[in-house]
């Protein structure tokens, strides 16, 4: 049963590995604009890339020439923007460097892991047997979920916050990344 989990583990930390680099690029290129974002239009940058997945799972074709995978990995680069984002607020003008983004980044990352990892114990690699399209709709349901407590003000009675919606979706696509990777 171990060498099953740490399959996962490892395949996990390589498609966080994979999204990393892509960050720490475009990072490069950008800085960290996404600081402007506010929440809103975080969960609809969100909602735009799990929309396209979708999408080109319905129409089984692309008329811009990405696929899918290259989807879930902006998912979980923005669902890591999103926990930063919610720790930090939102900011008028680019207010971190590149490297206190990539550290924060790390942190989330490194929580995102270890929630997977609890998670895949107590639900024993039940990922596996799911289709791509199930993490796209989970997604799709996390987002709306998202939008509703934005739309509350973040005053629910029982649900799990907004920062469990972001893990819940970088954990869903990092299973979409090794699927597609498989």
């Amino acid at each position: 049963m171990t060498d099953k989990f740490e399959q996962t583990n490892t395949q996990f930390e390589q498609a966080m590995g994979e999204c990393r680099a892509l960050f720490e690029k475009k990072l490069h290129d950008y800085k960290a604009s996404w600081r402007i974002l506010r929440p809103s239009a975080l969960t609809d940058q969100l909602f735009i890339k799990a929309k396209r997945i979708r999408s080109l799972e319905i129409k089984k074709e692309s008329m811009v020439g990405e696929g899918i995978r290259p989807e879930f990995i902006a998912l979980i680069n923005y669902g890591i923007v999103g926990l930063i984002q919610l720790n930090k607020g939102f900011a008028d003008t680019v207010d971190i460097s590149n490297k206190e983004a990539m550290a924060l980044y790390d942190q989330y990352a490194r929580e995102a892991l270890e929630l997977m990892k609890r998670k895949n114990h107590d639900y024993d690699e039940a990922w596996r047997g799911m289709r791509v399209s199930s993490y796209t709709d989970f997604i799709l349901t996390k987002i709306e979920r998202i939008k509703e407590i934005e739309n509350l003000e973040g005053e629910t009675l029982v649900s799990e916050g907004i920062d469990a919606n972001y893990m819940d979706i970088i954990n869903y696509a990092v299973f979409g990344v090794i699927k597609l990777t498989e």
